[in-house]
């Protein structure tokens, strides 16, 4: 026992150790192969001590899980990247319920032992269904928008009470496997359900908590089985998806359990027709819409000494971070300082435009959260929106009763002048129309960021 406990402490530190050196892109790598490395660590260890399975089979199923890992590592894209974090989110919790359900199979009747194991049947459920439904949103493949049912509340709240009041039945219960199946498919349906209701602009704190329920339920198998390496590292992952979910719900200026309800609007607010101007496009360049009274583009961007980046989700859909790193380049090699803006929901997933950027080359101390880039944005010359929308919104400030009232924003419309590169003038993932395109200090540049970008970075160097 000694001993399996000090092997689980340095397998957590392990962990641990490499949380902290994840926290700089100069050291992810690093931090992310001790993680792998613990993991190994955690796997080897958990089949000697145990003794169970053959050899053979076990090497098989360590070499299948593998491969996999590694095809999916290598093939999948940085834009995809939100999906694939819920997939496994998905999958933690899913392993965690067959875990607790073969030991059900396979134990005694000790109470804590069945209690444990069926709520971790029943937390691996609700984490597996609710992260395939989040999958499918991110993936833009179905349920896009919130979906509410007729008595949708209701029906969540008592699924979710039947739920556990099946698991705590099956404690006291001889009978658990008919009893776990029912609080399992109580708990598919409420994932799905609690999914379903949340809309695009709140993926960011779903995934963090999806992140925490996959290691909840890891840690509450690990006490039905025993197990004090998965109970630890179950709980580090709890908590540090709590503090995580926690973090996007501030930035959010939202509760969690407003979240989890889903934003149902009594009135839409739209931004009045009397507010919006008429922008013709600039002659010669199709999709930049300049009014007359607004130096030129060209003007704008080369007068500009103190530059501020805003990035977005559409900049990660385009895979434009390339082009950006050519325009930061151009920009400083004209002796101009630039940084970025990053809002804590800026993608679909904590940290998205961090790794985006970083797998671009550009530096991480550019990089600035919004605490700390807010005051600088009255004293910039320029800012470039690229792909963002919901995080740069006034409206936040000023609408009533939309999904970003009362969110904290990347003060954009404090800058000199303002250059926004997106798709279109549709309204972001909350739906809300953005007043800064109306703003007199505004820009805006129509398309795909891979095609606008390179076509801002050529009028740069164009520009005599």
């Amino acid at each position: 026992m000694a001993i399996t406990i000090i092997i689980a402490s340095l397998i957590i530190c392990g962990f641990l150790a490499g949380i902290r050196l994840m926290q700089s892109p100069r050291s992810a790598l690093w931090g992310n192969r001790l993680g792998a490395l613990s993991m190994l660590t955690a796997i080897i260890y958990t089949y000697i001590a145990t003794g169970h399975g053959a050899p053979t089979s076990t090497l098989i199923y360590i070499a299948i899980g593998t491969l996999t890992g590694f095809v999916l590592g290598q093939s999948v894209k940085m834009i995809h990247m939100p999906q694939t974090v819920a997939l496994l989110n998905g999958l933690g919790g899913a392993a965690s319920a067959l875990v607790a359900w073969v030991a059900l199979s396979s134990s005694g009747n000790k109470v804590v032992f069945l209690f444990t194991a069926g709520l971790a049947v029943a937390i691996g459920a609700l984490t597996f269904s609710g992260s395939v439904i989040a999958v499918l949103k991110l993936q833009g493949l179905a349920f896009r928008h919130p979906v509410n049912l007729k008595g949708h509340g209701h029906i969540l709240r008592l699924a979710i009470l039947l739920s556990l009041l099946a698991v705590i039945i099956n404690s006291f219960s001889p009978g658990y496997s008919s009893l776990t199946v029912i609080a399992a498919g109580l708990a598919l349906l409420a994932g799905l359900l609690m999914a379903l209701r949340i809309g695009g602009a709140d993926m960011p704190i779903v995934i963090s908590l999806l992140n925490s329920l996959s290691g909840i339920a890891a840690a509450v198998a690990g006490i039905a089985v025993e197990n004090l390496i998965l109970t630890g590292t179950g709980a580090l992952v709890g908590v540090a998806g709590l503090i995580l979910t926690r973090i996007m719900c501030r930035a959010m200026n939202r509760s969690l359990l407003s979240v989890l309800a889903g934003f149902v609007p009594t009135a839409k607010k739209d931004i009045d027709s009397g507010d919006r101007e008429t922008l013709d496009k600039e002659s010669g360049q199709p999709g930049v819409a300049e009014t007359p009274e607004k130096p030129t583009l060209e003007f704008i961007i080369n007068d500009a000494q103190k530059i501020i980046i805003v990035p977005g989700y559409g900049m990660a859909v385009a895979q434009a971070q390339m082009a950006v790193r050519e325009l930061v380049d151009t920009l400083e090699a004209q002796g101009k300082e630039v940084k970025f803006a990053i809002h804590p929901v800026a993608g679909r997933m904590p940290g998205h435009m961090n790794v985006l950027l970083a797998e671009a080359g550009i530096d991480y101390d550019k990089l600035l959260d919004m605490d700390t880039i807010n005051p600088q944005f009255e004293h910039a010359d320029l800012v470039i929106a690229i792909g963002a929308c919901d995080v740069i919104n006034p409206a936040a400030n000023s609408a009533e009763n939309t999904p970003i009232t009362g969110m904290p924003i990347l003060e954009a419309e404090k800058a000199r002048h303002i250059i926004i590169c997106n798709l279109d003038e549709k309204p972001g993932y909350s739906g809300v129309d953005n007043l800064l395109y109306s703003k007199l200090n505004v820009t805006t540049i129509w398309g795909n960021a891979s095609e606008t970008v390179p076509e801002l970075t050529a009028r740069l160097k164009n520009h005599k």
